[in-house]
């Protein structure tokens, strides 16, 4: 593995919440200043098949990706804040058992499930400020 690739891998588990590819470039860059943007883009889908990492899509546009510390594959639910953008994953292990039931109600067999919950910052709508919010 390059030095490049490891600082990659170094940098994605050392993040603690989601993050974007530039976000993770910037973090890798931080431990080792060769690190390319190509090379971050060309190892994430390496390191979502490997699920060392987990790809969320929120629906904006853009990827986030998440260190997959889970010790058994779980299914997650993401709720994601409308005011500080944080998205917070919770374990959904009825998720499986809930798109079967419901396929096989239709006729279909499913092939992949998502469930994401929007919400408000009870923080931001009481004090117009939040800690997690950027800029």
């Amino acid at each position: 593995m390059t030095n490049q690739r490891v600082a990659i891998l170094d940098a994605a588990a050392a993040q603690s919440e989601h993050f974007t590819a530039e976000q993770l470039l910037t973090a890798a860059r931080a431990l080792d200043d060769s690190v390319s943007r190509a090379t971050v883009y060309r190892s994430l889908p390496i390191l979502t098949e490997c699920s060392i990492l987990r790809e969320v899509d929120v629906g904006t546009g853009n990827k986030f990706y998440v260190a997959n510390r889970d010790t058994a594959p779980t299914q997650h639910a993401q709720v994601l804040c409308l005011d500080c953008d944080r998205i917070f994953e919770i374990s959904a292990p009825f998720m499986e058992w809930y798109s079967a039931s419901v396929a096989s109600k239709l006729g279909l067999e499913p092939v992949s499930q998502r469930i994401q919950v929007h919400a408000r910052c009870t923080e931001f709508q009481k004090t117009g400020t939040c800690k997690h919010r950027a800029g």
